[in-house]
């Protein structure tokens, strides 16, 4: 429909955003029958064909004028509306102008894909045009349209609508780029130019130079990678100290990969410096990689560079692999996406193993993972990319070949032009050949490709095919053959020999007599007389040659349909042959089509359209066809522009409506190409790969949506079903009322709706109805799936299908029921565990140290549905914690002491780094209110009543002691367990910042009734701050003094006093009457009662109390002893006190520690006069604490604090049970059901509220020092091993401490590396794991040491005489920790000895980001300075300028100075 409101013109003005931020402002009196939401086009009349779409959002009756309409600015000012000027104005009908697809891209946030999809639903029937911000979340989630696509045209404008595909693309993803140092590097291209160069000067050079004019703003991280084989027949060859890296691959070679990562991580503005370090480490890459083994004096086999054909290729994309599928542990609120890009000399043919590469495609699949190859290479003039498989069986002379439809291919060609020819040369010239190639036996195989979609091979070839030919039974239909190709070839001389194997064989191969030569394009050789073709015809044209088909059907020939499930014609009779598999001719792929499958078409949705209806990749175009005067595609005879159509290219000016033609939906095959990544896009040999550009420069975020569901009979044969029914209302309403604090609980609706988020954000996709007419429903299942009973009664039922990999999920909503139908295959993927070893040098390691990984693939299959679903039934409770097998996604911070002050000084030029000094006791208490603090006002959002306001004095400065004026009795901390379950928007505790309802009574607890109210209703409990109550108790605790012996129940009453007690907490639905915290209490006992000097001794007075029933836990919980620190307790009502129910306790101690979160305080390590490591009485290490109880605890955490988000969000925290100020205070936020925008919001908001109490949030990986034995281990990362040199501290001692007890020289070791630590500022942590002692962190947060427990030389097993030659270093034996074993690892080149050293394992905190260093603490992440800090460290501990020795001597010169003083 279009109503024109022709019969006038309108006078066009323009508006800003501070005037009003609707982007079109009308009069309703001007157009009477527009009404909100109404889609109008906008343009002037003498320009028709450039229009403009927008939506009427609000009416204005005071614009001014009549006749007026006011646009935005900047709209009028791209779309080139000229203010003032007249203008048609008509309404459209929005499907006219829907749009096929529209992409929007981000920037430095973190969106999950259920994000994308509620975003997607917030966009329909919204109108959107070029650049259009979009805001969601309450403006968490910013992005903003890029490009928008209709049959094949781009757009300027135009209605998102159901059936639109919406794009996200982001700007800010985890980048590996991975550059193959192959042999071919150091070869010259056409131009005359290394490939090397043309890899770094040309490629990367211009994609960083898009990175910076888009302003993307990638983390990055470069690798070089090659493989080294090495001459020899056996493993004796080798010398010993090399073998532990050594592998052999299926021909018996012996090999190893080297990786040298040059950038690790790393996000910057200008990549022009990491260019130049490139090409310096090309310099002398392959000599320091073919020559790493060498020794003096020592013979080794020759190392010999490989090509890229035989490279390390799936390995090195497995590595990836194993960093982007581990995302939800260390969640970086800064970036989505993940991208592994693989730059080659060679043309995209790689020989692999064939397992090896059903893992992979399944696990990139899986994982959604964008994976790019550029070659460097000419493209050649068959299909690429192209995997040759292994030929592990010698019984066999087949090669095998597949085209991985999951890799994005580009060719990179260079700028450069040749004045005399236009020529490009697409064919490398094989090596010469000294001897004539023998000749071909008829009986050989030829080559096959194939496209692999299962990890089961189940191939039919064309040679297979003569060969049933042959042996058909004579009863076979010819139905059956209706797929077959009829051919009319002459036939080759001789008998045709047929190899067999069973159906259940997952390995068979074929034979060819050659393989393939060193150049990795095929090479075609000139065609000669019918001998010289036997001898010369490459397989892939002698493919062709094979014997005539007689007695097929006379139906025309059709391609042939490769793939499993059910197609009659792929069993013909034998059940001896290996079905479903064709053989393809890679230089005519577009012969050959594939059953459709999930696995397929899980990326097609993020290509847009072309003119014809076909999905196209548009960096793939075709030459232009001077015989025809045409291309064979419209519109794809060039690149529309510099990034494959995108970035440059204008988007076509949107025509009349009128203009519009509508195209005929066709009905979508359930077939589909072999080759590229679109299914859709024929390959011929006049189609030209550029560069994709856009994939690079902001690549597309896994689409949430797909097209494929099994059809009946697949369903009924090839997969299992199980069901299971919801009824959350039901559920909710019983675990609501078992909470000490109630929540409303989801409804059916909005549980139906989480259900379907969480496996989005799983990686599944919503199944669209779009081909082949509707996809099964409930009904037409038959046994399948059963209806609800009900079914008919309640009416409609929702539905959702969706799929990941072969698992397929369908949920339906009817009524307050929701019925889970999950579908697993039948016969699952075996399960596979690739163990790999290589070799790796880091940023700033000096040697390439030897590490072990392993590829596996993940059971998709095996993920408990019913848990998750549970547990969001429940809205989280703690019947359905979440577990490690959810996948859950977590980010872990660390809070330290801010120390801007002495870090201030290294950056302003101090010669040294060492010039930390521990805190003093003073320092530590100021840290513990600091934190008690923290934790009181930000954290759990508590405030005290308001007294009267006296000035806050700043407590940031923590290192000036005279700056905090310190409470005397009462420390105003609440610690708010925070482990609740919901998302309600009234939080009591960790985030909320509501007022309560009415209270909501139930049997044995107190429950609040919440509902929705206002964001702006400020605070729940009113306690005051603690400076302003420190100062009123200061002045009130004067009043009075107990005697020493004071019965305890007139301390109790003193308490009570309303002028010189305690402060309670004010009243609370989950609090009893006079509740406090046991810090509160401890001081004011100090204060107010004689004999009582410390804290000790007031616990212990308030223990005998609380055993006399006076006081409580909060809980009610008369078991619990009386704990010092965050602890909530309340005094017990007397019988004469008020009636029950008023102000009781909950009578819930698990239900009130999910609630509120508390912390025990511990005291400090002991603060030594002299140098712990020298002292006679030994204390642990720092980070060596002997907690009695769990080490951690776990709360409910409301994340929405704000209410910003469309649905109802909550988490978890899991937090230190105690507190120590000389320790790193560790705390996790863990979500499920949350946005991480949401998520990110809140914990920043933590982190600049830390820094007003002298504390910083440092966020901290799970895994800090990526030791390889981790399962959560990065592959390419690893702790730099810094060796101390204690030989120059013995002088003419044997050992280090010999003046001591040999029991005590580890204990000693490791309080000596302590105090260096310090010296240099680091911070001890307290951690998990029995390897895990001894970690520190540094205070500006970006470095992680590990100080390992060296094991004493000296042991009772095997005792070494004193007269024996002084061994400076401890031998490893079994049972010694992993880091031990890591370290030796990192003797040297030089050593071929395994021993222990002495050192510290020096690790980056790849963290912090950009984000995390702005504000006062910008400095602190100075790259400079971490430079810098390493440097100096290691130049300490080589004692460089005598300064270790001077630090050890200078160590007993105080001793001896406290034991002369006595």
């Amino acid at each position: 429909m279009e109503m024109n409101f022709k019969m006038k013109l309108y006078k066009l003005l323009v508006h800003t955003k501070s005037f009003n931020g609707e982007d079109l402002l009308i009069n309703p009196k001007d157009f009477p029958t527009l009404k909100k939401g109404d889609v109008i086009e906008i343009y002037h009349p003498e320009d028709e064909y450039s229009r403009l779409l927008l939506q009427v959002t609000l009416f204005k009756e005071d614009l001014q004028g009549r006749d007026v309409i006011s646009i935005e600015q900047s709209i009028a000012t791209s779309f080139q509306l000229r203010t003032f000027a007249d203008v048609c104005v008509n309404q459209v009908d929005p499907a006219a102008v829907a749009l096929d697809s529209v992409e929007i891209i981000f920037k430095d946030q973190y969106l999950g894909r259920s994000e994308f999809w509620r975003l997607k639903n917030s966009l329909i029937n919204s109108c959107v045009y070029n650049n259009k911000k979009i805001d969601f979340c309450g403006g968490s989630i910013r992005c903003q349209v890029y490009e928008m696509w209709v049959r094949g045209d781009r757009v300027a404008c135009g209605v998102i609508v159901d059936s639109t595909k919406v794009v996200f693309r982001s700007l800010t993803s985890m980048v590996y780029l991975f550059i193959q140092m192959s042999s071919e590097m150091w070869d010259f291209d056409i131009h005359g130019d290394l490939y090397f160069e043309k890899a770094i000067n040309g490629f990367l050079a211009d994609l960083f130079k898009k990175w910076k004019k888009y302003g993307s703003n990638h983390e990055v991280t470069i690798v070089l990678f090659s493989r080294s084989f090495y001459k020899a027949n056996c493993l004796e060859e080798f010398p010993q100290y090399m073998r532990q890296c050594l592998q052999q691959d299926y021909r018996g070679r012996f090999y190893e990969d080297f990786y040298r990562v040059v950038v690790q991580n790393e996000r910057y503005d200008d990549w022009n410096h990491t260019l130049i370090e490139l090409r310096r480490l090309f310099l002398d890459y392959q000599k320091s990689v073919l020559e790493y083994n060498n020794r003096p004096n020592i013979v080794v086999p020759k190392a010999i560079n490989s090509t890229a054909a035989q490279g390390n290729f799936l390995e090195v994309l497995n590595m990836s692999l194993n960093v982007f599928e581990k995302h939800y542990l260390d969640r970086s609120f800064d970036r989505t996406g993940q991208l592994s890009v693989v730059i080659t000399p060679g043309v995209g043919v790689f020989e692999v193993d064939r397992e090896l590469t059903n893992v992979t495609k399944q696990r990139v699949i899986d994982n959604g993972v964008g994976s790019d190859l550029v070659c460097l290479g000419e493209q050649p003039l068959h299909a690429v990319p192209l995997f040759k498989f292994h030929n592990k069986d010698a019984s066999f002379n087949t090669d095998d070949y597949s085209m991985p439809h999951w890799i994005n291919l580009s060719f990179y060609t260079s700028e450069k032009r040749v004045a005399y020819s236009n020529f490009v040369p697409r064919i490398k010239l094989p090596p010469k050949c000294s001897k004539p190639p023998p000749t071909l036996n008829s009986s050989v195989r030829s080559k096959t490709v194939y496209e692999d979609e299962d990890f089961t091979t189940n191939v039919v070839d064309y040679q297979a095919y003569d060969d049933q030919v042959f042996t058909m039974p004579s009863a076979l239909s010819t139905k059956n053959m209706r797929h077959m190709k009829k051919t009319s070839v002459p036939s080759i001389d001789g008998p045709v020999k047929i190899n067999r194997r069973k159906m259940s064989d997952p390995d068979i191969h074929y034979s060819s007599g050659e393989t393939l030569s060193h150049s990795p394009a095929i090479t075609i050789p000139l065609q000669s007389s019918d001998e010289a073709a036997a001898h010369h015809t490459p397989p892939f044209i002698s493919d062709l040659k094979v014997r005539a088909v007689e007695d097929v059907t006379d139906s025309p020939p059709s391609r042939h349909i490769v793939g499993s499930s059910g197609s009659p014609s792929t069993h013909l009779g034998h059940q001896n042959m290996r079905p479903g598999r064709a053989l393809i001719n890679p230089f005519d792929p577009s012969h050959i089509t594939i059953k459709l499958t999930s696995n397929r078409r899980r990326w097609t949705h993020i290509f847009p359209k072309g003119p014809d209806g076909q999905l196209i990749q548009q960096h793939h175009y075709k030459a232009y066809d001077k015989s025809k005067g045409k291309t064979g595609s419209p519109g794809l005879n060039k690149p529309v522009s510099e990034t494959g159509g995108v970035l440059d290219g204008k988007m076509k000016p949107r025509p009349s409506i009128l203009t519009l033609s509508s195209t005929p939906s066709t009905k979508k095959s359930l077939t589909t190409l072999l080759w590229g990544a679109t299914g859709e896009q024929e390959w011929t040999p006049g189609l030209t790969t550029g560069v994709d550009w856009k994939s690079l420069t902001f690549p597309a975020c896994l689409p949430i949506t797909t097209d494929y569901f099994p059809d009946d009979v697949c369903l009924k044969t090839d997969y299992v079903f199980s069901d299971y029914n919801l009824l959350p209302e039901a559920v909710n309403a019983d675990y609501a009322q078992q909470r000490v604090i109630y929540r409303k609980p989801l409804s059916t609706d909005e549980v139906f709706k989480e259900l379907i988020s969480q496996r989005l954000a799983q990686g599944f996709q919503i199944i669209i109805e779009e081909y082949g007419g509707q996809t099964p429903s409930l009904s037409t299942t038959g046994s399948l799936v059963i209806a609800p009973k009900s079914q008919q009664e309640q009416g409609s039922i929702t539905e959702y299908k969706l799929s990941i990999g072969r698992v397929f999920h369908r949920l339906a909503l009817s009524g307050s029921e929701i019925r889970v139908t999950r579908y697993r295959p039948r016969h699952p993927y075996p399960p596979f565990d690739f163990h790999y070893r290589y070799r790796f040098q880091a940023p700033d390691h000096t040697t390439y140290d030897v590490s072990w990984i392993s590829f596996t693939t993940e059971k998709l299959e095996n993920f408990n549905w019913n848990y998750i679903d549970n547990y969001i039934c429940t809205r989280g409770d703690t019947d359905f914690a979440l577990v490690e097998t959810l996948k859950y996604w977590r980010f872990r911070v660390y809070l330290i002491p801010m120390c801007q002050a002495v870090t201030k000084k290294i950056l302003d030029g101090a010669e040294h780094c060492d010039i930390y000094t521990p805190f003093t006791n003073e320092e530590r208490s100021n840290l513990t209110d600091n934190f008690l603090r923290f934790m009181e006002q930000f954290i759990n959002k508590i405030k005290r009543a308001q007294y009267p306001k006296k000035q806050r004095l700043d407590l940031s400065a923590l290192n000036v002691p005279n700056h905090l004026n310190r409470r005397r009795h009462s420390t105003g901390i609440i610690f708010l367990k925070s482990s609740v379950v919901g998302n309600s928007p009234f939080r009591e505790r960790l985030g909320s910042n509501r007022l309560p309802e009415k209270p909501r009574p139930r049997s044995g607890s107190k429950v609040m009734d919440r509902g929705r109210a206002s964001p702006a209703i400020d605070t729940i409990i009113p306690l005051v701050s603690d400076i302003e109550h420190a100062e009123y108790d200061q002045e009130a605790s004067q009043c009075v003094v107990l005697k020493e012996g004071t019965p305890y129940h007139e301390i109790v009453e003193a308490l009570k006093n309303p002028h010189s007690g305690i402060s309670f907490l004010n009243t609370h639905p989950s609090f009893p009457s006079n509740t406090f915290v046991s810090a509160d209490a401890v001081q004011w006992l100090i204060a107010h009662l004689e004999g009582v000097s410390n804290q000790q001794q007031a616990s212990s007075i308030l223990q005998e109390i609380l055993n006399e029933k006076l006081i409580c836990h909060a809980s009610g919980d008369f078991g619990l002893p009386f704990i010092y620190g965050f602890y909530l307790y309340h005094i017990v009502k007397a019988n004469k006190d008020d009636s029950k129910g008023e102000g009781d306790p909950v009578g819930d101690l698990q239900g009130f520690e999910n609630e509120w979160l508390e912390v025990e305080v511990k005291p400090p390590a002991e603060i030594l006069k002299g140098p712990a490591f020298l002292m006679k009485r030994l204390r642990p290490a720092c980070s060596q604490i002997d907690y009695k109880g769990p080490l951690y605890k776990e709360s409910h955490l409301e994340i929405d604090i704000n209410g910003k988000s469309d649905r109802v969000e909550w988490g978890h925290v899991k937090y230190h049970t105690c507190y120590r100020p000389d320790l790193a205070y560790e705390m996790v936020i863990k979500w499920a059901a949350a946005s991480g925008a949401i998520v990110a919001d809140l914990v920043l908001g933590w982190a600049r509220k830390a820094q007003t109490c002298g504390l910083q949030m440092v966020p901290v990986p799970a895994d800090p020092f990526a030791l390889p034995y981790s399962l959560k281990s990065d592959p390419l990362r690893g702790p730099i091993f810094v060796p101390l040199e204690t030989e120059c501290l013995m002088g003419s001692k044997s050992y280090l401490f010999e003046e001591f007890e040999e029991e005590s020289w580890p204990t000693r070791l490791v309080l000596f590396q302590e105090a260096i630590a310090i010296n240099f500022g680091f911070f001890a942590c307290s951690v998990e794991g029995s390897h895990q002692h001894n970690q520190y962190i540094h205070l500006s947060g970006n470095i992680f040491l590990l100080i390992p427990s060296v094991p004493c030389e000296h042991s009772r097993q095997s005792p070494i005489p004193r007269s024996r030659p002084v061994r400076r270093h401890a031998v490893v034996t079994e049972g010694t920790s992993p880091h031990h074993e890591y370290i030796t690892r990192h003797v040297g080149p030089q050593s071929h000895a395994y021993e222990a050293r002495i050192g510290f394992l020096w690790s980056w905190n790849h963290m912090v980001s950009r984000r995390w260093r702005s504000g006062s603490t910008n400095a602190i992440g100075d790259e400079a300075f971490q430079n810098k800090l390493l440097a100096d460290f290691r130049a300490f501990c080589s004692n460089d300028g005598n300064r270790l020795c001077n630090f050890w001597e200078s160590s007993w010169t105080t001793l001896q100075t406290i034991m002369q003083t006595g």
